[in-house]
């Protein structure tokens, strides 16, 4: 029998920046037991909000990620025909070879409903499967429980995990998946959230360095015809190669001296555009 207890109120968590609307929403959505899809552009923090739901809320996280080939019972559970016949052969295992059970492997979606506590369960870019894959899974999680054909066994979850969906919009996704969702829509930070984000992880970083840092990285993010910007973990990693320079000092980023753009910048033509326009900055 599934267990509905909400296992408590989210607030946030010691890394995770969290404003009163995500907060809202995270919460009506555990309490109407409904799934939270995310969107927003790689960076702004999708994934780590399942993190920081399952630091505050004390309960294990399992990830599901979503790969373009994955059929849904993958995501359930797996039945190893292969180590079943190298047993039989071979007949050197503790198994029973008669006994199919003892071959079934739960998938991720199977870890969560047969797990003996509350979880959350995060599915990481749904946008990548199809339309049947994305829709047969609702299904499961809206029923909480799902076959396993070889041993004709039904499956029901224990208890209710926390479901954490999100998308990369790369992909539409079908009108029955998102009329079975709760939605949040996670922008990129703007530059008074970001100083926020900072401070939590360098709490002591100099104001001077915090502000023509921040400065410098929304300049580079502005840059025209870049494919990947960089996102608030390369931002972070940045002062973290900034701060450890014990020949760097604040006012170069002023200057348009910004070292180490290999930080922010993870695609070829993307650094050499930055690099360009950071030696035209140079000369003007």
């Amino acid at each position: 029998m599934v267990d509905n207890n909400s296992g408590g109120t989210f607030d946030g968590a010691t890394r995770y920046v969290l404003d009163s609307e995500l907060a809202r929403i995270v919460n009506i959505s555990m309490a109407l037991e409904m799934p939270l899809l995310l969107k927003g552009e790689p960076g702004t923090g999708k994934t780590m909000l399942a993190h920081a739901i399952a630091e505050s809320l004390k309960m294990p996280l399992i990830v599901l990620n979503v790969k373009s080939s994955m059929k849904l019972v993958d995501a359930l559970y797996q039945y190893d025909t292969l180590t079943r016949l190298n047993d039989s052969r071979f007949g050197d295992s503790s198994r029973d070879v008669s006994n199919i059970e003892d071959y079934i492997k739960m998938g991720k979606i199977g870890q969560a409903f047969t797990a003996d506590v509350r979880t959350v369960l995060l599915i990481d870019e749904i946008d990548k499967a199809d339309t049947d894959f994305q829709d047969d899974m609702l299904d499961v999680l809206d029923q909480m429980e799902f076959d396993i054909i070889e041993i004709d066994k039904t499956v029901s979850a224990r208890n209710r995990p926390v479901i954490v969906i999100t998308s990369n919009a790369k992909k539409d996704l079908s009108d029955p998946f998102l009329g079975r969702c709760n939605f949040h829509h996670i922008a990129f930070p703007d530059p008074d959230m970001m100083r926020r984000i900072i401070s939590v992880h360098f709490p002591k970083l100099d104001s001077d360095l915090m502000d023509k840092s921040i400065a410098a990285f929304y300049r580079m993010r502005q840059l025209d015809a870049i494919e990947k910007k960089p996102a608030t973990r390369e931002l972070i990693n940045w002062i973290r190669a900034l701060t450890t320079d014990p020949d760097f000092k604040p006012k170069q980023l002023a200057q348009g001296d910004l070292p180490y753009l290999g930080v922010l910048f993870k695609k070829s033509p993307d650094y050499a555009r930055a690099q360009r326009a950071v030696n035209g900055r140079r000369l003007n």
